[in-house]
């Protein structure tokens, strides 16, 4: 799966949007409530260290098992300390890749079984970037 950085702006204004306190069924349909409970700022649920976050896009197939479908946005933390079974964003060799890290195997996994793990060994320059903290999917094609 590869990796594009996506540059960097500085809001001008915050956008908040109504939460509806009826939960919504991924089930049975259920009776509309109008009633809204509170407004919801996204950058207060999905950016915990604004400083040290950054927006990706995905590109691949390679982590789709994961929740990372291609051209997904990736918001990722640096300020975190990667731990085993992470998503990160690492640079493997000087390319930008999302992988599973495995500290145990040494090694970066694919969620795809169709993709090899990369091991990383002295051999190879591997530097862990950030962790994937949230992923945002498009779900349908049409605006």
């Amino acid at each position: 799966m590869k990796i594009s950085l996506i540059a960097r702006k500085e809001p001008t204004v915050k956008v908040a949007l109504p939460v509806y306190s009826a939960r919504v069924p991924a089930g049975f349909p259920s009776p509309a409530d109008d009633y809204i409970e509170d407004w919801l700022d996204l950058n207060e649920h999905l950016i915990k260290h604004p400083s040290a976050t950054f927006f990706a896009r995905a590109s691949g197939s390679s982590m789709v098992n994961a929740g990372i479908l291609d051209k997904a946005l990736l918001i990722v933390d640096r300020s975190l300390t990667p731990q085993h079974e992470d998503v990160v964003i690492a640079t493997v060799n000087s390319e930008l890749t999302c992988k599973i890290l495995d500290k145990k195997a040494r090694l970066l996994r694919a969620a795809n079984l169709s993709y090899p793990p990369i091991q990383i060994h002295e051999n190879i320059e591997c530097v862990v970037v950030g962790v994937v903290v949230h992923v945002v999917n498009t779900l349908c094609t049409h605006s």
